[in-house]
């Protein structure tokens, strides 16, 4: 699954993984494949600006780790981000079920 399959959804992906502990782009990346079973491929030029954006509005601090030798910038959650991806999780809730009833009509 690309990035059309994850379009619009992809601060939900982030975030979600973002609430089981900080981690650089690459690593949010890795996390969010394994835990899609696979099915999730994201690439660093759709999560490093969505990272950047999610920063701006205060979902995300980031801060410089040192990790292996060289420095990384590391993200986390805020108060603000826990808020907002409660509030997706709800709107996804939403959605999926009135897909769910869309496709149940149709078969």
């Amino acid at each position: 699954m690309g990035r059309s399959s994850v379009n619009g959804q992809l601060d939900l992906l982030l975030l979600s993984s973002l609430g089981a502990g900080e981690a650089h782009g690459y690593a949010l990346i890795a996390r969010i494949h394994e835990r899609s079973g696979a099915r999730i491929e994201l690439q660093e030029g759709s999560v490093y600006p969505a990272l950047h954006k999610l920063e701006a509005a205060g979902c995300v601090a980031s801060r410089w780790a040192d990790d292996d030798g060289g420095r990384r910038r590391v993200y986390a959650l805020t108060g603000a981000g826990h808020a907002e991806l409660s509030r997706k999780v709800e709107e996804w809730k939403g959605f999926s079920a009135a897909v769910r009833g869309v496709l149940g009509a149709a078969s």
